[in-house]
């Protein structure tokens, strides 16, 4: 346990479902320590924060969220709401309007502040950090693998001789790692990238530099390599304090009569002994009707057991199917827990489109990856999890590129491949091994558990230097 001078933690998440998300679990990690935390939101993120850490004693501010801002629809306080990831720029760089407000909400609050934990697409609060005299400690939602590739990418340019976005070339220092240009996200994956998106984020790796440093929603044991390299070659110094899933309660056996209907089928087919596999995609892809139409195919001729959590904007396409399906496929709408999907003992297998978060609660819960990325650093992460780790297979794209269109007779193939074969079992004890890691890390004297103590004990030497 940390000194009893505890400091106080002021945490802003940026407003996206995968970015707010772990966040709110750091907090009840910090809460758990005793320390006290208060976090920023505004109105319409309010009730998940709220629902979140309705258990805890964490402060909840709400900051009214800029109005007026071009493109943006009025109302939308969530990326996950956004008419289309085009507006992302817009959105993200409309937080920085939010600044005085914040500024001003930080000098009334008790106990004095003692840092600020901010996703880095929020660099401004590095400003506000520095004009109160307090660390800012940024967040990067992304794997330690993922970071590192994509500032090697932008600073070495070891891409820069290749004449197609499919072309191999080789990473510095990691001399068995070869990636291509498909790797990564428009416009990183130009040869010279340009435009609103690029010099946002120019601005956040600038502010990032000038951080105290940086945590990773990850442990150490799983990427020393890559952070190691980061600490030696980039900074500021990356701290795996993760996974901070682990800190999402169990959920306690609810009244029957309220129990929702997935997890009644999910108790049906644990009872009944069918392995199920959980899809999901997230909430920010942006996913073709033909290629969901294709998923949708290739599940129904794998005859596995599957529970698909999907928008209800993609489900119109889907005439006939819930129907053919319905006695081992389940289609839900509505909003899920998936720690509590995954950590259901029918799930034995997870098609993910590889976001961090759903990476972490995947190893936490001990669930094998079928990996089927759609954007930003997901095809690191399947990269990552399925080749580097082995602890998941990746789903390809027909063309033989990294990106690119699935056909239904790659999705059935690898589902069988996950659900039934030989290749599935090996997978799954890799995985189970992966768990077991984690788990050690975020227990007391695990890495994680040592490195957030250490952390703590930082900012309250800081606060008193």
């Amino acid at each position: 346990m940390v000194a009893l001078s505890s400091p106080h933690f002021v945490i802003f998440p940026f407003m996206a479902q995968g970015h707010t998300i772990p966040l709110l679990y750091l907090a009840r990690l910090l809460w758990q320590r005793q320390i006290s935390v208060t976090i920023f939101t505004t109105p319409a993120n309010s009730p998940l924060v709220r629902a979140t850490l309705q258990d805890t004693s964490v402060s909840i501010l709400v900051l009214p969220f800029p109005e007026t801002i071009d493109g943006i629809p009025s109302g939308v306080e969530n990326t996950d709401k956004l008419p289309s990831m085009l507006l992302l720029t817009q959105f993200a760089t409309a937080t920085k309007l939010m600044q005085p407000q914040f500024e001003k909400t930080l000098d009334d609050l008790k106990p004095p502040v003692s840092c600020i934990i901010s996703d880095t697409f929020m660099g401004w609060t590095q400003t506000s950090a520095a004009k109160k005299g307090i660390p800012r400690i940024s967040f990067f939602g992304m794997s330690g693998f993922g970071m590192t590739m994509c500032e090697i990418l932008v600073r070495q340019r070891p891409h820069s001789l290749t004449t197609t976005p499919d072309e191999p070339f080789s990473i510095p220092n990691f001399p068995k790692l070869t990636l291509t240009r498909n790797y990564f996200d428009p416009p990183f994956d130009q040869l010279e990238p340009k435009g609103p998106w690029v010099d946002f984020m120019i601005e956040q790796i600038i502010a990032l530099g000038n951080s105290y440093c940086l945590i990773v929603n990850s442990f150490y044991e799983l990427e020393q390599g890559y952070i190691d390299h980061w600490n030696q070659y980039i900074g500021p110094k990356a701290l795996c304090i993760g996974p901070f899933c682990t800190a999402k309660p169990m959920i306690l056996e609810e009244d029957q009569s309220i129990k929702p209907k997935w997890k009644h089928w999910l108790d049906e087919k644990m009872k009944s002994g069918d392995p199920v596999l959980y899809v999901a995609f997230g909430t920010q892809a942006e996913i073709s009707k033909e290629q969901i139409l294709e998923i949708a195919k290739g599940l129904e001729q794998s005859e596995v057991n599957f529970l698909w959590v999907i928008r209800s904007k993609g489900m119109e396409i889907l005439e006939g199917f819930e129907e053919r399906v319905k006695s081992r496929g389940l289609i839900v709408r509505e909003w899920v827990d998936q720690m509590e999907i995954l950590r259901h003992k029918s799930v034995k297998g997870f098609l993910s489109h590889c976001g961090w978060n759903s990476v972490t609660e995947s190893i936490c819960a001990g669930v094998p990856i079928l990996a089927m990325p759609f954007m930003a650093e997901q095809y690191l992460n399947a990269r990552l999890i399925a080749e580097e780790f082995g602890a998941g297979l990746r789903i390809w794209p027909s063309n033989g590129s990294v990106k690119g269109f699935v056909k239904s007779e790659e999705v059935e193939k690898r589902v069988r491949e996950m659900m039934d074969g030989e290749n599935g079992k090996e997978i799954r004890e890799k995985m189970t091994k992966v768990r077991e890691a984690a788990d050690a890390a975020m227990k007391e004297g695990g890495s994680s558990w040592q490195t957030l103590d250490q952390l703590i004990l930082d900012v309250t030497n800081y606060q008193t230097d």
